[in-house]
């Protein structure tokens, strides 16, 4: 696996960046050479973050971990996405047909072979407006994302809130 590892506002040493390296070899055991790794720590409010973000053919593997320590961090990401990994690999094995490699997981309780269940199905007008336009709109509406027709470009994009109040937007890549 390939791993890029980014300090913002923090400071990555050498003797870390061996850490999270080991740390992430424990998941090798799932990805082929393809699989690719970005690594982002920060520093905010006398806390660490730890991004950690996985991408293997299409599919992206992503954990967010607040802690006092990033050491403690990078052992709780690295869970959570061996935790993904195995609540889902029955539907993983499928989408994958080789080239990674799910058989040192026992399968979960709650891994079955049952489809994503959809209760609803939304259609509503795609109208043209700004980024702005769409965040208005959003709150507005009380949600959390919002999904528009970018009038400068006019390509669909979802404005989204982030957990600290501040707003993303997503883009798509043609």
């Amino acid at each position: 696996m390939k791993i890029t590892i980014v300090g913002r506002k923090f400071t990555v040493t050498e003797d870390l960046k061996q850490k999270v390296e080991k740390k992430l070899s424990k998941l090798d055991k799932f990805f082929d050479d393809e699989a690719s790794a970005n690594v982002t720590m920060r520093s905010e409010r006398n806390k660490e973050i730890l991004e950690t973000t996985i991408f293997f053919k299409g599919t992206v593997f992503r954990s967010e971990i607040e802690d006092e320590v990033i050491t403690a961090a990078l052992d709780k990401s690295v869970d959570i996405i061996e935790r993904q990994i195995r609540k889902n690999k029955t539907k993983l094995e499928k989408r994958f047909k080789g080239g990674a490699s799910f058989d040192a997981l026992p399968y979960a309780a709650d891994d079955s072979e049952e489809e994503f269940k959809i209760t609803r199905t939304k259609q509503f007008k795609l109208n043209p407006m700004s980024v702005e336009e769409a965040i208005l709109q959003m709150n507005l509406l009380g949600h959390e994302f919002f999904l528009f027709l970018n009038e400068d470009d006019e390509t669909i994009n979802l404005v989204y809130k982030k957990k600290n109040g501040e707003y993303g937007v997503i883009e798509p890549v043609l």
